[in-house]
């Protein structure tokens, strides 16, 4: 029997709802402190379709805890049903009351023309692939599926666009970047699946700037960024200085 590590490695992929050259991703580049940045146009990224997902599961400590906070009932039933520990973390979470935990997958755009703004499920700003900006948000997962949400960027139109932060915040519930694993992939259309792990969260954070898209001197690259603010949206964007108003459900730029 494999891992939970390896589990996980297996079902964390999501479904791919936009057809790209190369099919899956077939190698990943973990983005850190020490290799913070990757060039899509040396890695022949520049056309097609860049897709960004946001997977995460709760910490094992979270998941297991209420089990061993229990008592000895817990733990007998534990024994009787060994399986209920290899469930899905999804799954675990849901009957242990950490549902209210949402993460959301957000972006925040800037073309060529000057224009921005902002997508995100809240409000319902989903974009458009085809048609300015050039990028589509689709899903709204609450429990870190592979089906969740998906961030699509048409690199067609690559030279339209100035720059994308891709961030992540929590909608609903208390803070909880430390009680989970949060992962952000970005994949090529040519299958290199670049991950930007969401590490040393602050424990009363409750967003995160996870990655920029942008030209750097000629090249389109992905730059990883992973920093954490107490608030939400309109945090990310004055710590970056996008300039957009803020309402309650929608961003004008």
């Amino acid at each position: 029997m494999g891992s939970l590590l390896d589990y996980w490695r297996r079902t964390r992929t999501p479904v791919q709802k936009f057809d790209t050259v190369g099919g899956a991703s077939s190698y990943a580049m973990e983005l850190t402190r020490r290799t913070p940045q990757v060039s899509l146009t040396r890695h022949g990224g520049t056309s097609g379709t860049l897709r960004v997902t946001l997977t995460w599961r709760m910490r094992t400590s979270d998941m297991m805890g209420p089990q061993v906070k229990g008592g000895s009932r817990s733990l007998r039933q534990a024994l009787r049903n060994p399986l209920e520990l290899f469930k899905p973390a999804e799954v675990v979470g849901h009957t242990q009351g950490v549902s209210s935990v949402d993460f959301d997958l957000a972006c925040l755009y800037e073309l060529k023309d000057g224009s921005r703004g902002a997508l995100q499920p809240l409000g319902g700003l989903h974009g458009d692939f085809n048609e300015p900006p050039y990028i589509k948000l689709t899903g709204d997962d609450r429990f870190g599926t592979a089906s969740g949400e998906t961030v699509y960027i048409n690199l067609d139109h690559a030279d339209d666009i100035a720059r994308v932060l891709i961030y992540v915040y929590i909608k609903d519930g208390s803070p909880a970047f430390a009680r989970a694993d949060a992962i952000i992939s970005v994949v090529t259309p040519n299958g290199l699946n670049i991950e930007v792990g969401l590490t040393d969260p602050n424990p009363q954070a409750r967003a995160c700037s996870v990655a920029m898209i942008e030209h750097d001197r000629g090249e389109l690259v992905v730059r990883r960024e992973v920093r954490y603010v107490y608030g939400f949206q309109s945090e990310i964007d004055r710590l970056f200085g996008w300039g957009l108003s803020w309402g309650r459900t929608r961003t004008t730029g």
